[in-house]
């Protein structure tokens, strides 16, 4: 069965929520330009937190801001910006779930660096953009990594409405999911998430 991530989770409220389902993977992201930043709620957040794993999202953070995130609680720090292999490997690879962003077509050689991390996440590209596009992308590309051995969190433009679809051909360790289950960027609505996981039955 497919793991489920939501992903640019900001209230206590919706935490709460997120608590009485049977979800995988919490996300918060450390993105100051993100609508969904979590900033100084960030620990209180990942106190709230009762089940799921809890994964923290950068771009490009100091070491420092890393070590802030595990000491409160993070399972994961998930990177969507420049980090280096070696950044990853000071982290704990085990401990990395590193993104990459997918246009027309993926030179499958950098993520082999990376192949020792908890997982790779496949997201959209768009220009000047690290994540949360709400876009889709070529779902073959991330089936081609599955196929090569990758562990997969399939993200970019998930919803309701397509996340089945998404499942069947790419068949991915994980689906993320932010603004597909939203009611506007950072605000989860309930109504969309239950409808999530009715489709999945899970």
């Amino acid at each position: 069965m497919v793991k489920i991530k939501i992903c640019g989770v900001k209230f206590i409220e919706d935490v709460k929520f997120l608590n009485s389902l049977p979800l995988d993977y919490i996300g918060f992201i450390m993105y100051p330009k993100s609508p969904r930043f979590a900033g100084n709620l960030l620990k209180e957040l990942l106190l709230s937190v009762e089940k799921a794993k809890k994964v923290v999202v950068f771009v490009n953070p100091e070491y420092e801001d890393i070590k802030y995130a595990l000491n409160s609680g993070a399972d994961f720090i998930q990177l969507h910006g420049n980090e280096t292999p070696e950044f990853g490997k000071k982290i704990g690879f085990e401990r990395v779930i590193r993104a990459f962003r997918v246009g027309d077509n993926l030179d499958f050689k950098i993520l082999e660096p990376w192949r020792k991390c908890h997982a790779i996440l496949l997201d959209t590209y768009v220009e000047g953009i690290p994540g949360g596009t709400g876009k889709t992308f070529n779902w073959g590309i991330a089936k081609n990594a599955v196929n090569l051995g990758y562990r997969v969190f399939l993200a970019g433009g998930l919803k309701p409405e397509n996340v089945l679809e998404a499942v069947k051909t790419v068949n991915p360790f994980a689906i993320d999911i932010a603004g597909g289950v939203e009611a506007f960027p950072g605000k989860k609505d309930f109504r969309k998430i239950r409808a999530l996981f009715e489709v999945l039955k899970v």
